[in-house]
Formats: C-alpha cells, structure tokens, sequence
C-alpha cells in the first residue's frame, strides 16, 4: 500500500468518528511489520476530555491482530475538511513504543499534500522504559 493510498484509508475511517463534543474527527490507518492494515477513528465520550485517539485505537487492533511494529502511520483529522493533524504527545509516545528507525508518520500539510516524518523528528529523546 503506497502512502496515498494509506492517508486515504485513514481519511475513510475518519468518516467513523465519534466526536460530538469537539466536532473533530480523525483517522488513523497503519501498516504493520507483515503488512497488514489496522485502523482506528477517535471516540469522545461525555467525560470530554477522557476518550480514546485514532492513533491509540489503531495501534490497539495491531496489537490484538497480533503486530508487533509500525511500518507506518497515516493520521488525518479535522472538523469539516481535513488539516494538518499531527498525533498529540501521548499518541506520540505510543507510536515510540511500537516505532523503529525506519517507521514513518504520514501527516497532511497545508496544502493537502503527504508529508513524512521518523518518530524521532515529531518525539525527540523519546522516553524509553528499560528493563
């Protein structure tokens, strides 16, 4: 699956969202190590701020399909058009978990166009819990 085609999945799932509180809807779409799509769309709930982000939902149906690693992440969010929407700092770190040195975060600019991004450029000096 080439990224056009991952932002797309993600901006499909997106159509899913539940998010009656802020009206912003996002979706996120990943590959894993085996290439397998997982997807995962925001969910508010009436203890607003609590709820659970894209990323977090799609990263949670690669691990219960049994994935192991991000390949890349396509996450696209907005209220009634899409716009940049970079992963929060909590969905950042829970990329990291999942990340290596080759995984890429597919984002939106401005413009509409794909643009990528290493986990290190959007966490630097990511926390790293070491057993």
């Amino acid at each position: 699956m080439n990224d056009e085609e991952l932002i797309d999945a993600a901006s499909t799932v997106r159509e899913r969202a539940y998010a009656p509180h802020s009206g912003y809807y996002v979706g996120a779409a990943l590959l894993d190590e085996s290439g397998k799509l997982h997807l995962g769309c925001n969910v508010e709930n009436s203890s607003f701020p609590l709820g659970s982000c894209a990323e977090a939902g799609a990263i949670s149906a690669m691990v219960a399909a049994g994935g192991k690693r991000i390949a890349k992440i396509a996450a696209v969010g907005g209220r009634s058009v899409l716009e940049t929407c970079t992963p929060c700092g909590g969905c950042r770190q829970r990329i990291a978990e999942f990340a290596d040195d080759d995984t890429r975060i597919l984002l939106l600019d401005e413009s509409g166009d794909v643009v990528s991004y290493s986990i290190n450029e959007l966490l630097p000096a990511s926390f790293h819990l070491h057993e």
